[in-house]
């Protein structure tokens, strides 16, 4: 696949940097493996959020401010916490690296929960049901029918994404040529150039970004197609004691109805797990 050496090389860089992250943890400010992280947060007043723009879930409005879902509840908790939200853009290859060296206190950016993230990061309730879906343009609707039909397409998703383990996994793939792309937005980008044939992506946010009234009227999602269907939920440092008060008051946002107004305003309703 094309980007296997970058990727491969990618890979190292980040296990490295990790093991010297996970290593450094005994340092100053909050213990190591995040007993501590509940009143170290309260007694700086905020909350490090590690995100990427990703809309629905963290995007910039037409005036600059950053809105989205996983803003907007992230905001909401917080309030409860008691402390403001920092929103940090990371790189999301790297993320895991950036968590366990502490510059961030979490990832709340539809953060797919997975086995193997389990061994990294301690996840909150999971709060959103998506899937992968797959995302051409319009004029190839009749070319691309099924997963078969796309064994030769130029391929594309965002590295380390839940996307592109979706490609990896479809044996009818295998061959396909393929690209990472450093977000979920260059993806659609790739397509609507003509660079890539289609894009692999999350579906809150090609269900966001595409078809009609969007920048990629000319891209749509193929139907039929539903690959690897996932759970968003929070991540934070492993043994994090903020994850027990954070599902109490996510609890509670469910129950009082506050969550279900947020993902109203962003067109989730239907995703959300308490709606399920």
């Amino acid at each position: 696949m094309r980007g296997n050496i970058r990727k491969t090389i990618t890979f190292a860089i980040v296990a490295a940097l990790l093991i010297g992250a996970l290593a450094g943890c005994g340092g100053a400010g909050k213990n190591e493996a995040g007993a501590g992280d509940l009143a170290y947060i309260k007694e700086q007043k905020s909350l490090n959020i590690g995100i990427t723009i990703f809309d629905p879930m963290n995007y910039y409005d037409d005036s600059g401010k950053l809105v989205g879902f996983d803003t907007e509840f992230a905001d909401a908790v917080c309030e409860k916490l008691g402390v403001r939200p920092e929103f940090i853009e990371i790189n999301w290859d790297t993320k895991e690296v950036d968590l366990a060296a502490k510059s961030i206190d979490c990832i709340w950016n539809g953060l797919t929960v997975t086995e193997e993230r389990k061994t990294n990061m301690d996840f909150t309730d999971s709060y959103i049901k998506n899937m992968q879906v797959v995302v051409v343009r319009a004029a190839d609707k009749d070319k691309y029918t099924s997963i078969e039909s796309l064994e030769s397409a130029r391929l594309c998703a965002e590295m380390s994404s839940a996307g592109e383990t979706a490609i990896q996994a479809e044996a009818a793939w295998g061959a396909a040529p393929y690209t990472a792309s450093a977000k979920q937005t260059d993806t659609l980008l790739e397509v609507k150039a003509g660079t890539a044939d289609a894009a692999v992506l999350d579906y809150t946010a090609a269900n966001a970004l595409v078809g009609e009234g969007t920048s990629y009227s000319d891209l749509l999602i193929l139907p039929g197609i539903e690959l690897a269907a996932e759970e968003y939920a929070v991540g934070f440092r492993v043994g994090s004691d903020i994850v027990p008060e954070a599902n109490r008051i996510i609890a509670e946002l469910t129950a009082n109805g506050a969550l279900n107004q947020i993902a109203e305003k962003y067109g989730l309703t239907a995703s959300l797990l308490s709606n399920q």
